[in-house]
């Protein structure tokens, strides 16, 4: 098979939404369809069984939570399918926002009782960011949930994406009778059964009395009356637009019922990108270029005292990726080969020989790669758009031990370079403050400094808004401020220059007082 058609038969997508929208249900029901597990419920339950290998820490196993991203592959109709399954809970959202940087596309999961939530409005900033294109999912119609109408209105209003309904449920809760395929003029009958997965009736004429039948005559009745106003409110389905990230086509369905999954999946393969092209620091890389290219966007190291279980998650960009060979790892300016590379179908993993772009390849590493870094056949170009954000807690460290300071020390860089938490290293006074998305991580932290590392710390809370990275067109002015606000000036682990703002009030009058210089709340950014 050529590269062409290696890349035109994968898809690399995300799973996003708030916590308990239903996500990891929809993920089980789209790895049964794909035959990569053969009863729903395998993922939770493999997780439990490898507790010692992936749930390896022990506030994990009690609060049954997972802290880190899941990649899955498997086929579906000669579709080679990359699932990447992103941690609900926010406060590991950083570790989704990364992830979202090694995908083309994205399926989004709202809640049609709770609508949009916090969470996934943070997400789908992520998404704005790139234009990466949005698949909505309406879940759990088996349930009393808000007017549908009302619904698509608050994912424009509060997603700012504009929507387009390409199936439409008749009905929902104990009434709900089933979903109208608009884009493919059918129409499938809810039965209520987990098991049952039925297939589309065609119903290429909505005014046919066969629908009234199916469904019932009210129900035919308010069907149309919607449909005709899906048709007059909102324009025609452009599939380039929602390439673009313009507009997001919405399913509606109940994932814990098998319901409206295999409709959004087959729209998925025909409607979602192949792996797309690329920005870097020197051009931008087609997928179809011969040479091979990838980053490394996640790293995952497992509760080892001697920290060698450590896995680096490659994306592959361009080219073929083949194990053993030689590489260049642009960063640190070196050769670097991988004798062992794993593909992931599900929760099992296989070692593989070769991989695609879209593939996502697991890299043993004793040490050398870092979240961001970039892989070449000998090209010195490194890929971009994997940002940090301003975290919204922050504590200083408290060393408790001081004849462990180098371990410590050692501890900090290596978890930050695995993208646990940022670490803000203040220029006055050699304060070092962690910066983290949700409270949970300072407990990872502090438990992985323990055990992995022998540093025993403290977190004291510090009064901060906003970490925020800044620039100037203007050197002097760039200057003129580092000077007056050296007592709140940091550096981050790239050694970048970071204000650490103390309140909203007075960051909005720092800003008017320093107009000349820009203030961001991401690592990345175009001044």
């Amino acid at each position: 098979m050529t590269l062409d058609q290696q890349i035109a038969k994968r898809r690399t997508f995300g799973i996003i939404s708030h916590p308990d929208a239903g996500k990891t249900t929809l993920t089980e029901k789209l790895l049964l369809f794909g035959g990569a597990i053969q009863k729903a419920g395998a993922v939770k339950s493999s997780k439990i069984k490898d507790h010692a290998r992936s749930d390896w820490m022990e506030i994990e196993k009690q609060r049954g939570i997972s802290v880190a991203t899941s990649v899955m592959g498997f086929n579906y109709k000669n579709i080679k399918i990359n699932l990447l399954d992103t941690p609900g809970h926010q406060d590991f959202a950083e570790d989704t926002y990364r992830t979202l940087t090694a995908v083309d596309s994205v399926i989004m999961v709202i809640d049609c009782v709770k609508g949009v939530e916090i969470q996934t409005e943070k997400l789908m900033e992520v998404c704005r960011m790139r234009n990466t294109p949005v698949i909505c999912f309406i879940n759990k119609l088996d349930r009393e949930g808000r007017d549908p109408f009302e619904l698509l209105d608050e994912v424009e209003e509060k997603l700012s994406i504009k929507v387009r309904p390409l199936s439409w449920p008749i009905n929902m809760g104990k009434n709900f009778k089933g979903v109208y395929n608009l884009y493919e003029k059918s129409l499938h009958l809810f039965t209520g059964s987990k098991q049952t997965v039925q297939e589309g009736l065609e119903i290429k004429d909505i005014n046919d009395t066969e629908l009234d039948r199916l469904v019932g005559d009210t129900n035919a009745k308010q069907l149309r009356a919607d449909v005709e106003l899906i048709e007059g409110v909102y324009p025609d389905f452009d599939v380039n637009e929602y390439l673009e990230g313009k507009v997001a086509p919405v399913f509606f369905g109940s994932a814990v019922n098998n319901f409206g999954v295999k409709e959004l999946l087959d729209s998925f393969i025909r409607l979602a990108p192949p792996p797309i092209p690329r920005a870097t620091t020197l051009r931008i890389v087609k997928p179809d270029e011969n040479k091979f290219t990838g980053f490394i966007f996640k790293i995952h190291a497992n509760m080892d005292p001697k920290h060698r279980n450590r896995i680096a998650f490659l994306r592959v960009c361009s080219g073929k990726f083949e194990r053993g060979a030689n590489y260049t790892h642009v960063r640190q300016e070196k050769g670097i080969r991988f004798s062992n590379a794993t593909a992931f179908m599900a929760q099992d993993r296989e070692t593989v020989d070769e991989a695609w772009p879209g593939d996502i390849v697991g890299l043993f590493d004793t040490g050398n790669l870092k979240i961001g870094d970039t892989l070449t056949e000998g090209e010195k170009l490194m890929y971009t758009g994997i940002p940090s954000f301003s975290p919204e807690i922050f504590k200083e460290v408290i060393n408790m031990d001081a004849m462990k300071t180098k371990q410590l020390e050692k501890g900090l860089l290596q978890l930050m370079e695995e993208g646990v938490a940022q670490l803000f290293s203040y220029e006055l006074g050699n304060r070092k403050v962690v910066g983290v998305v949700g409270q949970l991580q300072f407990e990872v932290i502090q438990f992985r400094l323990k055990n992995e590392y022998g540093a025993t710390v403290q977190f004291q809370s510090q009064n901060l808004y906003k970490a925020c990275w800044i620039s100037s067109k203007d050197p002097k002015k760039l200057q003129e401020f580092i000077d007056s606000k050296q007592r709140h000036m940091a550096r981050d682990k790239d050694d970048k220059l970071v204000f650490m703002a103390e309140s909203r009030a007075w960051l909005q009058m720092v800003q008017d007082n320093f107009p000349d210089i820009s203030f961001h709340f991401t690592s990345e950014f175009k001044d």
